[in-house]
């Protein structure tokens, strides 16, 4: 194996250790490859946190078997599941790394991701708190799907990639792929890991942040991020994933936080998705506290009203937005959890 984890920890200074935390759930057929795209980065200064959520599969079993013919990694077995970001901030409060990266336990990394990552970061001043990447998308077989950035003959992003202050980016759409990141361990310290009572990570971590550091683009595709049907950011239009209300959370602390008048403008332009959001997931309560807030920023409007109205007259339309998205819009590429 290129990369012995553990193998330099104690003893070499030169370069930063990284710490990487893989959190698993019930992915006993690809925590393997997983584990295995870790241990051949060419990046030797590495520690491995693995999490198994409480498996109902044999994801522990798999994690074990590699275990025994791996290099040291630390394994945290949680007996019941902890949600995502509280089994991330298990890992976090025993991370040694200058740097870490969250990783799914269903996602591969690129074998020379970490060096290049860390070269990044690097030469970059303390202001910067998330080095990210392109990514592949890959199907269930590990079939390529498209590229996050659409890419040039030299693999290089056809489009703009926010970089440096992307708070108001990130308040305006959702463009990066989170598994690409590595994230500076100081300023997630400094912010108090992930908010562990929300359903995902990823956007409130994005806000949180970017308010207070830099992000930097890396113009690589150094990542492989798997789709599923499982994956979280298909629970989105599911009544009672608790995934909107964490939105609602998230947009909330972003009002907190905004500067100028241009961050609020985005902050209600992405709250109106959100209501529509609320309409498709038949969570009526919550699109009138989403128009609430709204209402703080700027009148709703007319078009907004009607969306509002109709989640007052409890529309029965979940079932048909579902279809919709499972069967006609497979062709879209992948939003992740932010929209």
């Amino acid at each position: 194996m290129k990369g012995p984890l553990g193998a330099h920890i104690m003893t070499n200074t030169e370069k930063p250790l990284v710490t990487v935390i893989l959190t698993a759930y019930n992915q006993e057929k690809y925590i393997e490859e997983a584990l295995t795209s870790v241990f051949y980065q060419t990046y030797p200064y590495i520690q491995l946190i693995v999490v198994d959520n409480a498996s109902k599969d044999n994801t522990l079993g798999v994690i074990e078997s590699f275990k025994g013919k791996a290099p040291a990694f630390q394994v945290i077995r949680n007996r019941h599941n902890l949600g995502l970001c509280r089994a991330f901030n298990q890992a976090l409060s025993i991370a040694q790394g200058k740097y870490v990266i969250d990783l799914s336990g269903d996602d591969v990394m690129i074998a020379d991701r970490i060096e290049k990552q860390v070269e990044a970061f690097e030469a970059l001043s303390e202001s910067y708190a998330v080095v990210f990447t392109n990514a592949r998308y890959i199907g269930k077989a590990g079939q390529q799907l498209h590229n996050h950035y659409e890419t040039n003959s030299k693999g290089k992003a056809t489009c703009p990639v926010p970089s440096g202050d992307v708070y108001k980016n990130i308040l305006e759409r959702y463009f990066i792929c989170t598994p690409t990141m590595m994230m500076r361990t100081a300023a997630l310290q400094q912010l108090g890991g992930y908010d562990e009572t929300l359903a995902f990570e990823d956007f409130d971590f994005w806000v949180r942040s970017s308010v207070r550091f830099k992000y930097f683009y890396l113009d690589e595709i150094l990542t492989k991020k798997r789709v599923l049907k499982t994956s979280l950011s298909t629970g989105v239009y599911k009544k009672g994933s608790g995934m909107l209300q964490s939105y609602y959370a998230v947009c909330n602390k972003a009002y907190d936080l905004n500067r100028d008048q241009k961050e609020f403008d985005l902050l209600a332009a992405r709250i109106r998705t959100f209501i529509r959001k609320c309409l498709y997931a038949q969570e009526f309560e919550l699109a009138v506290r989403f128009r609430r807030l709204l209402n703080y920023i700027e009148n709703p409007g007319l078009r907004t009203e009607l969306v509002v109205l109709m989640c007052r007259l409890h529309l029965p339309v979940n079932f048909a937005y579902r279809f919709y998205i499972e069967n006609l819009k497979k062709m879209t590429p992948q939003e992740g959890f932010a929209f």
